[in-house]
Formats: C-alpha cells, structure tokens, sequence
C-alpha cells in the first residue's frame, strides 16, 4: 500500500489544507442559505439540491473548457475503469450528502441538521480509513477527533432553543454516510493521482442533477415565493461559493491529505455556521456555543499542525535520501 505521505505528494500538503479549509468554511454557509430560502419560499430540501448541482455544472463547465486540454490529459491518465468509479461514486455520494443535510436543516434546523451530519462523519470515516484502507490515527489524530466531537457535543447540548426531531437526526446521519463514502472514496482513487478535480466535480453535479430531477419535479420544482429576488440571489450563491468553488477545491486537496485529517477540518462547517446563525439568522450565542466552537477550532488547528510538521519531517528524510 502506498504512503499517504510520500514524497511525491510531500508539496502539495500544505496548500492541500488550505483548500479544505477555505472549503469548510464555505460549506458552512450552505445550510444558512438553505434556511433562508426556506423562509422566503415552498422550494424543498430534494429541489434546491437539483437546482445546486444544475449552477454548479453552468458554473464550473466554462472553466473546462478553458483548460480542457489539460483535463483531458489528466483524464487520460486515470485507468477508464478507476475515473468511471470515481465519477459514480462522487456523484452519487454527492447526492445523498447534501440532499440529505438540506432535509435535515428543514426537519430539525440548522444548528442540530449541521453538528449531528459532522459529528457523525469523522466516526464513520476513521472506521472506514481504518477497514478499508489501514490508515492509522495515532495519538495526536485521535486527540484531535475526540476534541472535535467534544465540542461537536457541547454545541449539541447546550443548544436548549434548539428542537431535536428524529427524523431530522437520521437525515443528518444519512448525509454524513454520504459525505463519509466521498471523502474515503476521493482519498483511495487519488493515491497514485491522475485525475481532474474540476471534471470529477462537475460529472458529479451532472449525475446529481440527473438523479434529482424526477424527485425535484415531484417535489416542485419552481419555487413560489413572494419574494422571488431574493430566492434566485441565494440559489445564486448555494451554487457559486459553497458547491462550484468548494467541492473543486474539497476534491482536489482531499485527493493528498489523509482522511482522518480531512474529517477534522471539515468540522470547521458547524463552525462558520454557528457564526452565519448569529449574525444573520439572530440566534443567540450562548456559552456552550462559544465553548464548542473553540474545541472544534483548537482540534482542527492542532491536527494541521500536526499534519504539517509530518510533511516537514518526509521532506527533509526525502532531500537526504536522495542521491
């Protein structure tokens, strides 16, 4: 089994974990968006996932074409079997992933949808890093995800206003397993490299939107609103910062870093979230809220540390092995 580490993916670590980062914090703003939407109008959980996937594709696929030489060559590269895997897998995982979440957020709100889906997704992916793939947490990596869960359930508890339904908690643990699949699938395929984050991300929105389209008109489709401005400007943004722009830049920097690291910066969504909910949505920050969120955010600091220094060392053992 190959290094997750290895010296051909030592340079891209670094700049790997600004991805995720800047991609946790935009997926946090997704479900507040979804909250609003619901506010202003009928549009359902599965109809606003269709109609996220659709802007992501129309935003993501001028820029293919733009560097379609490059993808192809990277698509090239990939064995046809491994990027058609990817690609299902990614769609499909997808799919269920945020569908799930938005239904969530609609069944029992935004704070208990948000902490329940990524509580529940570093467990299933270190269980599944573990059995699928033999990676190991250590010490310092199990650290963090107990403090990460920690403040994941000091949100929960002390979230009084909140009310916990259980069918918004099994969505949200639905969700997690589909974020779970991709995260652990993105990471096993992307071992050995050649493959294109921007086309993985869009064939996933294409399967999405495909998949969704029968249960969105069932649904409704279109939205009846009294204040159809503002419904199109956040279907707008859902599309544009928290999917076009995170998912490419989730896949590309999940694809080197390891998956339990992964897990962990993902948490950085509750985070933000809780943030967006008291500022634009007038909840209360309370102290468990405080307490939670710093928890979350020392343990996602100190496993990039950790996962930085690791770099480090493999480079500096690199340079000297080599002749």
């Amino acid at each position: 089994m190959s290094n997750p580490l290895s010296p051909s993916t030592l340079p891209a670590v670094g700049r790997s974990l600004l991805y995720l980062v800047v991609a946790g914090l935009a997926w946090g703003t997704a479900g507040a968006a979804a909250s609003l939407v619901f506010r202003a109008s009928d549009l359902g959980p599965l109809s606003l996932s269709f109609w996220r996937c659709v802007g992501g594709l129309v935003l993501l696929l001028p820029v293919l074409l733009l560097r379609r030489s490059r993808a192809t060559a990277e698509a090239a590269a990939e064995p046809r079997g491994r990027r058609l895997l990817r690609i299902l897998g990614t769609g499909i995982g997808l799919t269920v992933f945020q569908s799930a979440y938005f239904a969530a957020v609609q069944s029992t709100g935004l704070a208990v949808g948000t902490v329940v889906t990524l509580g529940a997704g570093p467990v299933l992916i270190a269980l599944g890093a573990r059995l699928l793939m033999g990676e190991r947490l250590g010490r310092g990596g199990a650290a963090a995800v107990a403090g990460a869960l920690a403040g994941l359930g000091v949100l929960v508890l002390g979230g009084g206003a909140a009310e916990v339904r259980p069918a918004g908690v099994a969505l949200a643990v639905l969700s997690a397993a589909g974020y779970a699949a991709i995260t652990l699938l993105t990471r096993w395929l992307g071992r050995d490299g050649g493959a294109d984050s921007l086309s993985t991300t869009a064939w996933a929105f294409a399967i999405g939107a495909a998949g969704l389209l029968p249960m969105a008109v069932a649904e409704g489709l279109l939205p009846h609103t009294g204040r159809p401005l503002e419904v199109v400007a956040l279907l707008v943004y859902v599309a544009a910062v928290p999917t076009a722009l995170a998912y490419a830049l989730y896949f590309a920097g999940a694809a080197v870093v390891r998956a339990a690291t992964v897990s962990v910066i993902m948490l950085l969504e509750p985070v933000s979230a809780a943030l967006i909910a008291v500022t634009l949505l007038g909840e209360e920050l309370t102290a468990a809220t405080v307490g939670g969120t710093v928890l979350l955010l020392a343990a996602v600091t100190g496993l990039a540390a950790a996962e930085a220094r690791t770099a480090a060392v493999r480079r500096r053992e690199a340079a000297l092995t080599t002749p």
